[in-house]
């Protein structure tokens, strides 16, 4: 029988202004529609995003044997001028330090984009995708 999934729990407190602490277990952390003090909900979007497909790169490639040695990844989001100015077009552009080939690190991306990252699969998927890569050398 496959593994239950629980749900996920966090909470989110108001401190002033349009600044939040939000907690995840033990991990704290800060919110702010401003961004004066930290990032705003938008860029923690575009962190979880960046973020869930890294990891899964990560993972990938390392379970295909492939020595990395680091890996950057860079967001850049396009939004509607009127509320919500929500994403519309998404790039993703991975810089890594690795001995995989080419072929192994797209299929890394396209695996993590078409399968396993749960936050672009909860997303809208009308949102326009571009992901890329560069191996450092």
């Amino acid at each position: 029988m496959a593994d239950v999934v629980p749900p996920m729990n966090v909470t989110l407190e108001w401190d002033s202004e349009l600044q939040f602490t939000g907690l995840a277990g033990k991990h704290e952390v800060g919110i702010d529609g401003s961004t004066y003090t930290a990032p705003s909900p938008m860029q923690m979007l575009a962190f979880s995003l960046v973020g869930c497909m890294a990891v899964d790169l990560v993972h990938i490639l390392k379970r295909g044997r492939h020595e990395l040695n680091a890996l950057q990844a860079r967001f850049t989001g396009e939004r509607t001028q009127v509320d919500p100015k929500r994403f519309t077009k998404i790039t993703l552009h991975f810089t890594l330090d690795t001995n995989a080939p080419a072929d192994q690190i797209q299929r890394a991306i396209d695996l993590s984009h078409e399968k396993y990252c749960s936050v672009w699969h909860s997303l809208r998927q009308d949102i326009e995708f571009t992901a890329s890569f560069t191996i450092a050398s």
